[in-house]
């Protein structure tokens, strides 16, 4: 009786499984289809096949434009939320911060909190300041904001299982904090590191809420011109942007996956 419960309950989570990557899945597979199409509506199935619409991504100033305005922010902010969150995770491991459990709440505080009231507080932060407002470096803060909690996240798990009897060897042979930091602990955490910057990168990438507020015009992200476009003019090229958006999300994580799945098998 016991195992035919089981098998009835395997059943029902295969099939729930199986329904979720459905709803994650179908999307993508007619949005792709879609940036192919030659027609100059959103049709699926495609009633002919063209590459029409990259051509005209490529071709219109405002997605290029867009597109290396995102690219800057996302790898500032790749490398700000990573140091960062770094030192931040680094300094939370040592334990012996007398608040740390606060702080750590504090720090990855963002990832509950609704994107559009942090984006309000740091379009206020902003006008008070009288800068970093319509700025690359006021949206790689604000971008910073939301990835740094990832950042902390991920080197508190990769400081979880580290050897730090290393480094207290290297400190004891002459090495400051610092050198030892970063030629015995930082080598030994580098696919947390690696994996922090994508998901810096990627988040960065991909935000919209904070730069709608903060920030418009020539400053306008690749996510803003989007979501622009959607709103005032439903074009194909819409697709073509959602695919290549698409390959930049979903290639280098399956990069880095496949990366750390062989250091694994050979040992680091």
């Amino acid at each position: 009786m016991e195992a035919h419960v089981s098998h009835r309950a395997r059943l029902w989570l295969y099939i729930l499984v199986g329904l979720v990557l459905f709803f994650l899945i179908v999307p993508t597979l007619v949005v792709i289809p879609v940036s192919f199409s030659s027609t100059t509506s959103l049709v699926f199935p495609p009633a002919g096949w063209s590459t029409r619409w990259y051509a005209s991504f490529f071709g219109q100033e405002k997605w290029i434009s867009s597109l290396w305005v995102s690219l800057r922010v996302a790898f500032g902010t790749m490398i700000v939320a990573t140091v960062t969150g770094v030192a931040a995770s680094y300094a939370l491991n040592q334990g012996r911060i007398a608040v740390q459990g606060l702080l750590k709440t504090v720090l990855v505080a963002p990832l509950a909190v609704p994107s559009i009231l942090i984006a309000v507080g740091i379009f206020f932060v902003y006008a008070k300041i009288g800068m970093l407002l319509n700025t690359i470096w006021g949206m790689i803060l604000g971008h910073s904001v939301v990835a740094m909690p990832f950042v902390i996240l991920t080197m508190l798990a990769g400081f979880s299982s580290y050897d730090s009897s290393q480094e207290m060897v290297a400190r004891s042979l002459g090495a400051n904090r610092l050198k030892a930091f970063l030629t015995v602990t930082l080598p030994q955490l580098k696919l947390s590191v690696a994996t922090s910057m994508l998901l810096s990168f990627l988040i960065s990438f991909d935000e919209l809420i904070i730069s709608l507020m903060v920030a418009s015009g020539p400053m306008s992200t690749l996510p803003r011109v989007t979501f622009s476009t959607l709103r005032d003019d439903l074009d194909p090229t819409l697709a073509a942007v959602s695919t290549l958006m698409l390959i930049v999300t979903s290639l280098p994580p399956l990069l880095l996956h496949i990366y750390s799945q062989r250091a694994a098998k050979n040992g680091g």
